[in-house]
């Protein structure tokens, strides 16, 4: 296997960082998006089509919005399962329910590839640093033959199983994420009309039982005015939520907390923040609280 050359689909908020790690690593990447512009601001060779991806890689990374536009991808006109040949390897960095994951991964065996679900977590900001962790489905012994793939994009990388393991701990984490940022936001705007020094309830919050990583790593910048921009939007955020309420129905399991997240950031989106970091749910939540805002005027 040739290490030197990828190809990448979806080169916008996450996958534009991880292509521009993967080519200062000195891997040379053939990249397609929408946008035929951000091939460029990448570093990466454009692609004119999602079938021209494959030419001369052995592995094709996807970062794509959601499972409708992987399948798509994968199994539309011109699309990946019409191009692919065997001995290829398709890793799949979305967040995408498990259960098409499972399907497209069988679809794909049938021609002699390897697909691997890599759910991908750390924001913008760790996809920047190349310090994401990597919660990885699929062929043990594929997954370790890409690790040089891996190394330019992340700092942990942990095998969870066959087909649809990564994508199903990628949305059981999600999930909590959703739920620990919008009972913050939630927590801060009542802290902030009560008159609590807000820094003050975060250092509480941070030495007690409320302590979570919404409270450790971005709420310390929310209340001083920095929303820390470029991260997962609340459309999003209510995507992922939705994706883990259907997860869990098929696996039988009872969903009794996502009523608050799918609420709160189902919110910010009515409210026209559905294109902004889900962190501006703290502002929704705000505007429905009498107008509150976390850091004085």
């Amino acid at each position: 296997m040739d290490k030197k050359r990828v190809g990448f689909i979806g080169l916008g908020n996450m996958g534009g960082r991880m292509t521009r790690r993967l080519v200062d690593a000195g891997i040379s990447v053939l990249g397609y998006d929408t946008d035929p512009t951000r091939a460029a601001e990448t570093g990466a060779r454009a692609a004119a089509t999602i079938g021209e991806v494959l030419d001369d890689v052995d592995v094709v990374l996807l970062s794509l919005p959601d499972s409708k536009v992987v399948e798509a991808v994968v199994e539309g006109d011109g699309g990946l399962l019409a191009a692919c040949r065997p001995g290829q390897i398709v890793v799949d960095l979305s967040t995408a329910a498990a259960s098409s994951t499972v399907r497209l991964s069988a679809r794909f065996a049938q021609q002699g590839v390897q697909y691997v679900d890599a759910g991908v977590s750390g924001g913008a900001a760790a996809a920047e640093k190349g310090k994401l962790t990597l919660m990885v489905g699929g062929d043990a012994a594929t997954i370790e033959a890409i690790d040089w793939v891996f190394a330019p994009i992340s700092t942990k990388v942990v095998t969870m199983g066959g087909s649809g393991a990564g994508h199903t701990t990628k949305l059981l984490n999600n999930f909590l994420n959703a739920v620990s940022l919008a009972a913050t936001a939630e927590v801060m705007v009542a802290g902030k009309k009560a008159g609590l020094d807000l820094h003050r309830l975060l250092e509480v919050i941070n030495s007690s039982s409320g302590v979570n990583f919404a409270s450790l790593n971005r709420f310390p910048f929310i209340v001083d005015g920095d929303y820390l921009e470029g991260g997962l939007t609340s459309k999003l955020m209510t995507k992922d939520v939705v994706l883990y309420v259907d997860m869990v129905r098929e696996l039988g399991v009872a969903s009794l907390n996502a009523a608050g997240p799918a609420a709160c950031f189902g919110l910010a989106t009515a409210l026209g923040y559905g294109d902004q970091i889900s962190n501006r749910v703290v502002d929704a939540i705000g505007d429905v609280s009498g107008g509150v805002r976390l850091k004085s005027a």
